[in-house]
């Protein structure tokens, strides 16, 4: 039998990393990686220095670097770069407070050899990653876990990608730790803001489980701009819930609305009634929706409720309403100000009159006005 040539064992080793066949690390300088032929085998990799050795015959009978081995060197090569770009990567492209790109380098900081950048818009002196200094993830990472979370994938599949993709091994607890801290900065944040509204409201509620029971997840909607005005978690479905909801849609909206559809639920009747003037040519009108065959509908609120429904069926119930509360008031701030709504084109919070000029990466941007 010929010995394959060495471009071959390249191409061969190659191909098993891009197979999705991983080394798995077994010593300091040792990986296993699984035989191409025989189901059950593994050949043992070890790093001598600049050589490698092998348990294949291959690489036995040879001496050459077998396909295992190229296959390893591809793998920790690709490992080794994706971790640099992503633990040294600087987000350079613009200055983090006027989004100005005309900036230029101004020495590196001693203690952890940051890049220290100055922009000529401004006059600022800034680091880039100066908001994930004291986090074992920089922007990039943090933020990819913020967008994934609310994009519905839970924190063991979030940690497996970090592995899988950047060769990083972060405890979920610790995705979940980012998630509550920069999700309540930008919250404070955003609740500063009041939207610019349309004449017309959705309102509606929906069932979601905290602690093995079922309580009310009730959201106001402009029409318009589809900005989620106010939301609230709630035991029941009393006048009482109607009105806290209307009461903190009024404290966002800088307009009142003079028409508010809603289900036949009685709530929203004395709700509206007792939050709003209803009676004359400029009170606000309730809609109320007797059957689906109405001329008018809430599909809006209720396209809502499906997108909520996205990351609440990956959690599985909430542990308790104050966690529901939390995460209800940051999925808000995620759909108006971060995703891209598919029949807008853009975000709720640009409809709505609210442009903050967020870089590419919005939750990092986005961030950093909140700190400002």
């Amino acid at each position: 039998m010929q010995p394959q040539n060495i471009d071959e064992r390249k191409i061969r080793g190659i191909g098993i990393v891009t197979k999705g066949d991983e080394p798995k690390k077994i010593k300091k300088n040792t990986y296993l990686i699984p035989s191409q032929s025989e189901t059950n085998r593994k050949y043992a990799i070890t790093i001598h220095g600049t050589k490698y050795s092998c348990t294949c015959k291959d690489h036995l009978n040879t001496n050459l670097n077998c396909k295992h081995i190229h296959a390893l060197a591809f793998w920790l090569g690709i490992r080794k770069e994706l971790k640099a770009e992503l633990t040294n990567k600087e987000a350079t492209s613009e200055c983090i407070y006027c989004n100005s790109k005309d900036f230029k380098k101004n020495g590196i900081i001693k203690s952890n050899g940051k890049q220290r950048y100055f922009c000529l818009s401004c006059k600022k002196t800034f680091i880039a990653e100066k908001d994930f200094k004291k986090f074992k993830g920089n922007g990039q990472i943090i933020t990819a876990c913020l967008d994934l979370y609310f994009k519905g994938c839970s924190l063991r599949k979030i940690k497996d990608h970090l592995r899988q993709f950047y060769g990083l091994e972060i405890d979920h607890s610790t995705i979940y730790r980012w998630i509550r801290r920069f999700t309540k900065i930008i919250n404070n944040y955003t609740d500063t803001i009041k939207p610019t509204t349309s004449e017309l409201w959705h309102a509606d509620e929906q069932m979601i489980k905290t602690g093995g029971r079922w309580i009310w997840s009730w959201n106001a909607l402009d029409s318009k701009t589809r900005f989620l005005i106010a939301n609230i978690i709630t035991e029941t479905r009393e006048v009482k819930d109607a009105r806290r909801l209307f009461r903190k849609a009024k404290e966002i909206a800088s307009e009142r609305p003079q028409g508010i559809i809603t289900d036949g639920l009685q709530s929203y009747r004395k709700g509206i009634r007792r939050e709003f003037k209803t009676r004359g040519e400029d009170g606000t009108k309730h809609i109320r929706l007797e059957s689906i065959r109405a001329k008018v509908n809430n599909n809006r609120v209720e396209r809502f409720h499906n997108s909520f429904r996205e990351r609440d069926k990956t959690m599985r119930g909430f542990h308790s309403d104050k966690t529901a509360q939390a995460y209800s008031s940051s999925f808000r701030t995620y759909y108006n100000f971060l995703r891209i709504h598919q029949g807008l084109g853009t975000t709720p919070a640009i409809m709505s009159g609210i442009d903050l000029k967020l870089p590419q990466n919005r939750w990092l941007g986005l961030i950093r006005k909140a700190q400002e």
